[in-house]
This record gives structure tokens, sequence and C-alpha cells, in this order.
């Protein structure tokens, strides 16, 4: 069953954002060695209960929390979230070395994304 694997703070100012979840939950914050500026949000150990998440830089008309679903097929949940009212607003995208992600909203206009694993996308 899909699963919420991921969470993504979209901010204005990385610096001040990661110094603040440093310093009060004492989250491990470190930049991703993408192609993109992205950092990599590590909340507690593998073996305890929660999520890790992300950091980017805020964008205009976008979310600043979004929450993301791991699903085997990004292309058929797609199809599922049309099918029943909902609306692609960011199309299937690589991100490479690591999958392939689009972003929805739901019928309550909630956005979500949804991610296939995918060592091989690009």
């Amino acid at each position: 069953m899909p699963r919420v694997v991921h969470f993504e703070l979209n901010v204005k100012d990385v610096n001040k954002t990661i110094n603040f979840y440093e310093k009060v939950f004492g989250w491990k914050i470190e930049k991703w060695q993408g192609p993109i500026d992205y950092w990599l949000i590590m909340t507690g150990g593998e073996n305890e209960p929660g999520i890790d998440g992300g950091l980017g830089a805020e964008e205009e008309d976008f979310p600043k929390v979004v929450n993301t679903i791991d699903v085997d097929d990004v292309d058929e949940i797609i199809e599922k979230i049309k099918d029943n009212s909902g609306e692609i607003v960011r199309p299937k995208h690589a991100v490479p070395g690591v999958g392939w992600l689009a972003y929805f909203k739901d019928v309550e206009g909630i956005v979500t994304g949804i991610m296939q694993e995918d060592p091989n996308a690009k």
C-alpha cells in the first residue's frame, strides 16, 4: 500500500530554516549531491518511527509544505488521480538517480507528491 515517505519544506531563507530545525529538534540537515539546490533532512534513526524530508527554495504558487507518497507506478497513479477528479499540477519528471516524481492536487486542493523509485531516472 502506498505510504507517505517524505516531506518537503519550501522556504525563503534556507540557512535560517536549517539553523532553526537543527537547534530546536536536533535534526541533521545536509546538502544533497544532486543537480539542484536541495537539502536532505534526517529526523531520526532508521529504526525509529517517522519519516525524513527535504528542504528547498520557496517557489511562487507552490505550497510551503508538501508530503510525498511512494508508489510502484507513477503513470498508473496519475491516471487514477485524473479519473477521481484530481489534478496534476506538475507532470512526471525525473529526479536523477532517485526516481520519477509528479505533484497533484486532490479534490480539496491539497498538493501532494507521488514518487516512483528508479535509480536510473534521468
